[in-house]
């Protein structure tokens, strides 16, 4: 199952990006993550991979704040991004979403053109100062999500009106349009079909380049293709966090090595 490629890619210690100390999230009285500890390491690919409902999501969404639009959600620990405490009170939500991109299951592009759904956040973080420099903005982010070429002469019509690998690599130029530092995808492939999840697939590869991207996926083999660390999540714990390669081939916990081998999940 292990993708022995990703062997001969650089799994040498990088910079810490984002960190997570005792991390727990509640949901009204009910725990959904348990004391997790990990360090997501710059121009990597970290996937978290768990049975449904094991908390990977969850945790996934405590790095931008989104469970923050959950009323009744409640995260306790530290988590940082450049060892900066994210949940300070004094840090804006909205410019924290703009350093830690994310993209969503489904594709969603908003009810507006290629050009527009690509344009918004530079718009609202004032980017460009005129339409030349978001014009340069638009171009660069759809060639980073290698989608240029497909769209150039159709930037005004609609992004709806895009095939769905189309709609969710826009949603991937919209995401990097904002010069973010880490990029978040949760199961960005669920809803393609094998075509487009290995366009996907290899933006992801690009796109670590430039980003610490992490990544919720269902598919252990889709983990093992894109990944250099792999976290396993269970019952709202981190069970185990490592080199992709030996997660795959010798797991430390049992409970991993019965997930990949497929006797739980």
């Amino acid at each position: 199952m292990y993708d022995t490629r990703n062997a001969e890619r650089d799994v040498t210690q990088n910079e810490i990006k984002m960190s997570a100390r005792k991390c727990q999230v509640f949901y009204g009285d009910k725990q959904a993550i348990i004391d997790v500890d990990i360090d997501v390491e710059d121009k990597m690919v970290t996937a978290f991979i768990g049975p449904s409902g094991c908390g990977k999501s969850t945790f996934l969404r405590v790095l931008n704040r989104m469970n923050d639009t959950i009323p009744i959600a409640r995260v306790e620990g530290a988590i940082t991004l450049d060892g900066e405490d994210i949940y300070d009170p004094r840090v804006d939500p909205v410019q924290l979403r703009a350093r830690v991109g994310m993209v969503f299951q489904k594709p969603n592009p908003f009810p507006k053109s290629i050009y527009d759904n690509v344009a918004y956040g530079p718009r609202i973080h004032g980017l460009a100062t005129g339409k030349a420099e978001m014009d340069a903005i638009v171009e660069k982010s759809l060639r980073r999500a290698a989608l240029w070429d497909e769209v150039k002469d159709r930037l005004q019509e609609p992004g709806t009106g895009l095939s769905g690998g189309q709609q969710q690599r826009l949603c991937i130029a919209r995401a990097v349009a904002t010069e973010p530092e880490v990029l978040l995808m949760d199961e960005p492939c669920s809803a393609l079909d094998p075509i487009a999840t290995s366009q996907v697939e290899e933006l992801i590869d690009e796109l670590r380049e430039s980003y610490s991207v992490v990544i919720v996926t269902h598919s252990m083999q889709q983990a093992a293709r894109v990944s250099q660390k792999t976290a396993f999540f269970h019952l709202g714990y981190l069970v185990e966090y490592g080199e992709t390669g030996q997660i795959f081939t010798n797991p430390r916990d049992e409970r991993t090595e019965s997930y990949i081998s497929g006797r739980i999940g």
